[in-house]
């Protein structure tokens, strides 16, 4: 029998989690529930979300450790984090959330949806030019399993997918680029811009004001969608590329500083969509059993799937 615990902050419900993992491990693991620990050096594992500082290195014990969500910027912040394995959460259930996020919201821009918004407000009937799918490019920076998916459920959709990763990848029916070199070109052929890269050092401030001129200017005005992280966005430079007509629309489900702040002026600009970081929500009933079956498979002298690369930051 193993310890875990489970150490969860800046999600309206821990104890969910805390009865789905005691539902499906009563018979074979404690669980507990950050801060209330038991005993330090009994806990074997630990699955947490944005946990405190400091707490991972109390744990001599510790084995290994799993991220409740699929990025792990939030783990590798800790100035005291233990060198143990890290796993991040691959499954279909994030990734399918992921999917219909990103074509949801291509398909408001591509669909001129912000107009009309405001058309049934104003009562005007009155319809707009809305280019075919198909004549819109979607680029997708970020081809982990996640941006693969929505690369593919975007075709799916009738437009056209093309990728970027920081090293080259190959898919099949996905024109790919990569690297600096490759940056350019891809900016170049996109209309509606989607990034899904995790945090590191290289990505932060990636979504900035000369990026965005970079980007295809028709047949509509650029595009971008962030569901990666709210660090790779410069929010004043959103702002003025919107302003300006650089960027005629965004949906931003990341922000610099969560939860969203009141006066911030994302909330009633016209051509902006929010959401609360939840493009890709982490739901106990379809992730708790994904981890228990890793911790099972490594009790039993199996290997860890999905490790990050601390020096990647992935």
């Amino acid at each position: 029998m193993a310890n875990i615990l489970l150490a969860i902050q800046g999600w309206e419900n821990p104890e969910g989690w805390l009865a789905r993992f005691r539902e499906l491990a009563a018979d074979r693991h404690h669980v507990g529930l950050w801060p209330d620990t038991g005993a330090p050096d009994e806990i074997d594992y630990a699955c947490v979300w944005k946990q405190p500082h400091g707490l991972l290195a109390t744990l001599p014990k510790l084995k290994a450790i799993f991220s409740l969500g699929a990025g792990v910027d939030h783990l590798l912040r800790d100035p005291q984090l233990p060198d143990l394995p890290i796993a991040r959460i691959v499954d279909p259930d994030l990734t399918m959330r992921m999917v219909g996020y990103v074509v949801m919201h291509a398909l408001l821009h591509q669909r001129q949806m912000k107009i009309y918004e405001t058309q049934q407000v104003d009562r005007v009937w009155r319809e707009h030019y809305e280019p075919p799918p198909r004549t819109l490019k979607v680029g997708i920076m970020g081809m982990g399993v996640m941006g693969y998916a929505s690369a593919k459920g975007l075709q799916a959709a009738g437009f056209s997918g093309i990728g970027w990763s920081r090293t080259a990848k190959k898919f099949d029916g996905i024109e790919m680029f990569d690297g600096e070199a490759g940056l350019k070109a891809f900016l170049a052929k996109t209309n509606i811009l989607v990034c899904l890269l995790p945090l590191t050092p290289a990505t932060k401030g990636i979504l900035n004001y000369v990026l965005f001129r970079q980007l295809a200017r028709e047949p509509i005005a650029p595009v971008i969608i962030n569901a990666g992280r709210g660090g790779e966005q410069v929010e004043s430079d959103i702002l003025r590329a919107l302003d300006d007509g650089t960027l005629g629309g965004a949906s931003l489900d990341v922000f610099e500083n969560e939860p969203l702040a009141a006066d911030s002026p994302f909330w009633r600009h016209p051509k902006v969509y929010v959401t609360p970081h939840n493009a890709s929500a982490s739901d106990p009933r379809a992730l708790v059993a994904n981890i228990l079956a890793q911790i099972d498979n490594f009790e039993r002298g199996g290997k860890i799937e999905n490790l990050v690369d601390r020096k990647l930051g992935y």
